[in-house]
This record gives C-alpha cells, sequence and structure tokens, in this order.
C-alpha cells in the first residue's frame, strides 16, 4: 500500500453503518462522536434490494457527504453484503453503533456477537444523546409526510430535500 495510510503508525478506522434514508441528527451526533474517537470512521449505506427508500442509495450518500464534511475524517459509500466483508476487505476492525434504547440493544447485541464470530470485527455501542433517544429515519419520515415540523430533527439540506422530495416545500 502507498500514500498516507501506509507511513507512520497505523490509522485507527471504524464503520457506522445504516440506511440512513435520511440521515438524522441522532445518526450525526454518533457519527461526530465516532469521528472523535478515530482517525477514519467509514459511514457505509447498507443497500437492501428488499426495501424501497425514499431516497436513492446516491441521494443518501450525497447529503451525508454534505453534512458530515465539517469532520474531515469521515469517508461515504455503498455496500452491498455482509458488514463484516465490507470490514475485512478495508481492514476495518471497529463498528460503531448507536443504542437508544433497550430494544436496540437485545437486536444489536445478536448482531454484534455474530459479526465478530464471523470475522473477529469487534462492535463499540455510544448511548445516544438523550435528545435523539426517540429518533428515527422513519418517524422522521411520517412526521415530514404528515407536513409536521422536523427542522430540530435532521440538518438543514437533509430537511430541504425531504420537503422537495414530498412536495412540501
Amino acid at each position: 500500500m502507498t500514500g498516507p495510510e501506509s507511513e507512520g503508525p497505523q490509522l485507527r478506522r471504524a464503520v457506522c453503518p445504516g440506511s440512513f434514508d435520511p440521515i438524522t441528527n441522532g445518526h450525526l451526533d454518533i457519527i461526530a462522536r465516532a469521528s472523535s474517537l478515530y482517525d477514519v470512521v467509514h459511514v457505509v449505506v447498507m443497500i437492501n434490494q428488499a426495501k424501497q427508500g425514499l431516497f436513492t442509495v446516491d441521494e443518501r450518500i450525497e447529503l451525508i457527504r454534505q453534512v458530515t464534511a465539517e469532520y474531515g475524517n469521515v469517508q461515504v459509500e455503498a455496500y452491498h453484503g455482509l458488514l463484516v466483508d465490507y470490514c475485512k476487505q478495508r481492514d476495518i476492525p471497529a463498528i460503531v453503533k448507536g443504542l437508544r434504547a433497550v430494544s436496540d440493544f437485545d437486536y444489536e447485541l445478536q448482531m454484534a456477537q455474530m459479526n465478530n464470530g464471523l470475522s473477529g470485527v469487534e462492535t463499540l455501542f455510544i448511548p445516544t444523546s438523550p435528545t435523539y433517544s426517540f429518533l428515527s429515519s422513519s418517524l422522521v419520515k411520517e412526521v415530514a409526510t404528515w407536513g409536521g415540523d422536523i427542522s430540530h430533527l435532521v440538518p438543514p439540506v437533509v430537511l430541504e430535500a425531504l420537503k422537495e422530495r414530498l412536495g412540501k416545500g
């Protein structure tokens, strides 16, 4: 390997996966905190062909790039397949996930144990800020569809994209 990643000490790298349809302030809270802990954070839009998103994968990637640009150490891309394969292909040893509630933990613990068993990749859980503990992309889309105020739940560029997509602008 050549370039900055081959010189000096190895960079601490982690991945923050999700569907991000759309990215919310809760997602950003976790990404920002991960970016302060790791040298490089890969935000990965996981592609699920069975789910029809409000935004295309390319639109989600562009929105994420716009709202994470200030961090300087976030890379954004899409991936179709097992997250642990993404991690192995890029030599990423850690997955960072946000937890909102005990119900998240039950599911995420199973995923973390499966991922570790498959590949040795560790999962680190960051508790979501209480401000965003109720927040999900699905809830944001539902409230926005009915014309509710979501301006405090998503970044301004995402708010504008939602208004345009839903014909509320």
